[in-house]
């Protein structure tokens, strides 16, 4: 289990702390769970982490962060787990994602942070003014899709 504790797990960037946090909070619940509540709250734990990995990666594209593609990759591989995990959920299989919930993820988050997410944090704090990554045509703001 994996508890939040500031001190360690806070990279100073309140969006991503808070959303760290979070994610601590929907992983500790799922731990938790009755095999009845299991499968809500690992569809609830894949939602959040979805759009978890989406603002980092706007983040990412807002600071212009030089190791994007590393990153997302990343987000992408443990998004693809999630979904393969989820599989067995839906089935009724949950002894796997019993152990994924309570060693994979915690153990994935802690590296993730340290190395990936902290890096991140480091160039937003470094651009507090960044300007967002320009607009393609098709993200333009004026131009209907």
């Amino acid at each position: 289990m994996l508890n939040w504790k500031p001190e360690i797990h806070a990279v100073g960037v309140a969006e991503m702390d808070a959303t760290h946090e979070e994610f601590v909070r929907e992983l500790n619940d799922l731990a938790h769970a009755g095999d009845a509540q299991f499968p809500h709250l690992f569809q609830a734990l894949l939602l959040h982490t979805r759009a978890h990995f989406e603002n980092e990666s706007r983040l990412m594209r807002d600071c212009r962060f030089p190791a994007i593609d590393e990153h997302e990759s990343e987000h992408h591989r443990v998004l693809g787990e999630l979904a393969l995990v989820g599989r067995g959920v839906a089935a009724g299989r949950l002894g796997l994602a019993r152990s994924y919930v309570a060693l994979g993820m915690p153990d994935w988050f802690g590296k993730h942070l340290v190395t990936m997410d902290s890096a991140l944090a480091a160039r937003l704090k470094t651009q507090p003014a960044a300007a967002p990554a320009p607009r393609t045509p098709r993200e333009s703001p004026d131009r209907a899709p």
